[in-house]
């Protein structure tokens, strides 16, 4: 079982889209048992009284337009723990790196920016501010059929 967290600053945009387009992705490759897909936030801000806001509306209404359901997703925060759960934490963008080394007291190791697995140091603009939700998606996209490029030739799944 591979398990991936992708994270960014409040888990309603970038993070989620990330995590229903990899689950879109192994399901249309029929590998989906072979792994245990998650999202979460390095923040609190989309988190009220301990319950997480759903995605954002553009980013649910963007992941629509690929038939890409993500009902019942809600932000979650990150825990130290999750560094020991999962066998990838991949963030959005450098300040997300930067927190989430600090968040689960490790650096590098299984700490990833997405687009490292397409051979970018670029970031996963936040469409919060852009408000340009296609291109977040189809960098989102990009990164996550890299990352099952990155698992195949790793011998960590086959296809």
């Amino acid at each position: 079982m591979i398990k991936i967290l992708f994270i960014c600053h409040g888990n309603i945009c970038r993070s989620p889209m990330a995590e229903f387009i990899m689950k879109d992705m192994v399901s249309k490759l029929e590998i989906a048992d072979q792994f245990e897909i998650a999202s979460a936030a390095t923040s609190t801000e989309e988190i009220w009284n301990g319950i997480g806001n759903p995605v954002y509306p553009p980013a649910k209404a963007e992941l629509a337009k690929h038939n890409i359901c993500c009902d019942g997703k809600r932000a979650r925060q990150l825990l130290k723990q999750d560094y020991d759960q999962y066998d990838y934490l991949i963030g959005m963008d450098s300040a997300n790196i930067r927190n989430i080394e600090r968040m689960v007291s490790q650096k590098g190791g299984k700490i990833y920016k997405l687009l490292e697995f397409a051979d970018s140091n670029a970031d996963i603009s936040d469409p919060w501010y852009t408000n340009n939700f296609e291109k977040t998606y189809k960098d989102i996209q990009i990164g996550c059929k890299a990352l099952l490029s990155y698992l195949q030739k790793n011998n960590q799944l086959s296809i």
